[in-house]
């Protein structure tokens, strides 16, 4: 680990707090294979052109700022960045999204809830599954009829009816698995055999999960803009930003940083109402603050202005986007030790991960960070240059442009064959 100034593990309470690096998973068989990298030009003289791609966003929430999520985040930046490049980008999203300049087919109905109903993130509305069903169908017969009109499909919608179709549009796809397995993508992936798909996975532990479930991928990390995701001076003051779910436990940050006697400021989207009333509110006073769901410009001058971030998770986080993000502006971070999280910050100097759900040696790594990155103020710069070296989503982007190029030729040379 470059610069990261730690040794060993610590333990206290039962847990563990240590440096994110060891052992590598690579995965097994064939299932994680190496992502082909180039740039525009070679893209160019691969299709002749620009890349005529349509992305197929998740439905639950508008792909536009502030992000509702890191996999809405990562879809708007997809479109932003694709389109910079100079390549023809339609989306396909719920209404309300930014970039929605596609035929009316390409428009998906978003739940709208009732007022006895309550909002969540792991539900939806009455009568809102019939409807999406349906305007996937549409969306996707569009393509169908269409086909001429796309090169490839960018899919990361978390409905099984992309992937059911893709042996009837008659366009090569690619899809980014975000999340651990869902049972209709699963069933989707099974269903249908003979056209040109192609499965990223945002992280080898995703990779692993929908690899048990047996839907091979490549890995494919999240990347993020470094140039809004800028360096920041640092701060007294500790820092949590994301979706106010149980699974992404702020109440467990509050209580780490009460525990080690600091001032803590929450940012992000109420995603169950339920559970901010009752484990969130409750803990918030003049030690903690939550102030609501920011654009990306705001959080970002949030975070770099903070002396460490916390990230809890409670369950198998795939990526972490918040992850990187803070490493991008220099700011240290002490994360549960969860899914993929380990695997994202191993290559991170001032990251440590500590047991999951243990509060006393997340205190202690977090305030451990914190009065290293005060005393030493190259470790800042450190800790940036390594999110930039490694989640830069210029790079990425390239990365993606070479990929989709891929997937598109090979389906042309298999046709012609």
């Amino acid at each position: 680990m470059v610069g990261s100034g730690f040794d060993g593990t610590r333990r206290r309470g039962g847990g563990a707090c240590s440096r994110p690096g060891g052992a590598t998973h690579r995965g097994t068989g064939g299932a994680h294979r190496p992502v082909p990298r180039t740039d525009d030009a070679q893209v160019r003289r691969v299709m002749g052109r620009a890349l005529r791609v349509a992305v197929i966003a998740p439905s639950r929430h508008p792909i536009r700022q502030p992000h509702p999520g890191g996999l809405e985040a990562c879809v708007w930046e997809r479109v932003r960045g694709l389109r910079a490049r100079g390549h023809d980008v339609t989306l396909c999203g719920p209404d309300g999204s930014d970039f929605l300049d596609g035929p009316p087919e390409f428009v998906l109905p978003r739940p709208h809830w009732a007022s006895d109903e309550e909002p969540s993130d792991t539900a939806y509305p009455r009568g809102y599954l019939g409807r999406i069903d349906d305007a996937m169908e549409r969306a996707m017969g569009h393509l169908a009829r269409h086909s001429d009109r796309f090169d490839v499909i960018d899919n990361h919608s978390l409905h099984g009816a992309p992937i059911a179709w893709r042996d009837r549009v008659g366009i090569p796809m690619v899809t980014t698995l975000h999340t651990p397995p869902l049972p209709d993508m699963i069933a989707a992936a099974r269903s249908t055999t003979g056209a040109e798909h192609r499965f990223l996975a945002v992280s080898r532990h995703t990779a692993r999960e929908w690899d048990a479930a047996g839907v091979e991928s490549m890995v494919f990390p999240n990347g993020v803009d470094t140039d809004r995701w800028t360096a920041g001076p640092g701060g007294d003051r500790w820092v949590w930003f994301g979706r106010i779910v149980p699974e992404k436990a702020p109440h467990l940050a509050i209580d780490a940083a009460l525990l080690a006697g600091k001032r803590i400021v929450l940012a992000g989207r109420v995603g169950d109402a339920e559970y901010f009333e009752t484990e969130v509110r409750p803990r918030l006073g003049a030690q903690a603050r939550y102030v609501g769901a920011l654009r990306q410009s705001a959080l970002a001058r949030l975070v770099g202005r903070s002396a460490v971030a916390l990230v809890t998770p409670m369950w198998d986080e795939p990526f972490g986007l918040v992850l990187a993000e803070t490493l991008a502006t220099g700011t240290p971070l002490a994360a549960f030790d969860a899914g993929g999280v380990r695997e994202v910050v191993a290559a991170a100097p001032g990251a440590m991960v500590v047991s999951r759900g243990d509060i006393d040696s997340l205190a202690l790594a977090a305030a451990e960070l914190a009065e290293r990155s005060a005393l030493e103020p190259g470790l800042r710069v450190q800790i940036r240059a390594a999110a930039v070296a490694q989640f830069s989503l210029e790079r990425r982007h390239a990365q993606l442009e070479g990929l989709l190029a891929s997937v598109a030729v090979g389906a042309q040379r298999l046709e012609v064959a």
